[in-house]
């Protein structure tokens, strides 16, 4: 049984906590962003590191590796976004499926030590990229190819919940691989 593609609009996420992972991205100071990409990107090594790593919980669940690879190609895209932001006015930013992305790259056939490399520096990357962002910058725009708005700041707090989320995920899936999987 294949993975249902996720085809929720998670923009509600910057107006209230998510209720599956409890996170509140409004709750921090946006200058924390970069420093909080780096945490979440050291939190993906250990379970990486795990033999089950590879493992889906269900049919239906990705492995840790699969949104592993998934949150390293988030990180590297939305450097690239952010970029656009910084450099153009108001850009319109190409759509990117996924669901796609998953199966044309084999996420869950991919080495597990080069995931973690790729996750950390791309993590690095955009880290870094946010921790440049400064005063009237963060309110500079660009949007989705849905039409969803985002200013630099919003792009920041929508983008940390992703791999927040999948941090969850990822130990709710290992609860269900049993001790094997335990991070």
């Amino acid at each position: 049984m294949a993975i249902v593609p996720d085809t929720k609009d998670w923009t509600w996420v910057l107006e209230r906590p998510c209720p599956e992972c409890s996170f509140d991205v409004r709750s921090f100071p946006r200058e924390q962003v970069g420093a909080m990409i780096r945490d979440n990107a050291e939190r993906w090594q250990p379970m990486l590191e795990n033999p089950a790593a590879d493992r889906r919980p269900s049919e239906t669940v990705w492995s840790a590796l699969e949104y592993a690879c998934h949150v390293r190609d988030v990180f590297r895209l939305y450097d690239e976004r952010l970029r656009m932001m910084l450099e153009t006015d108001d850009p319109s930013y190409p759509n990117w499926d996924q669901d796609a992305a998953s199966i044309e790259d084999g996420y869950g056939e991919q080495d597990p030590a080069r995931v973690a490399a790729d996750l950390a520096a791309a993590a690095k990357t955009l880290a870094t990229r946010f921790d440049q962002v400064a005063g009237d910058q963060w309110e500079r725009t660009g949007k989705r190819s849905d039409g969803a708005n985002f200013t630099v700041e919003s792009f920041a707090r929508y983008l940390i919940h992703d791999p927040v989320h999948h941090i969850w995920d990822v130990n709710r899936g290992f609860d269900r691989l049993g001790s094997e999987g335990q991070t």
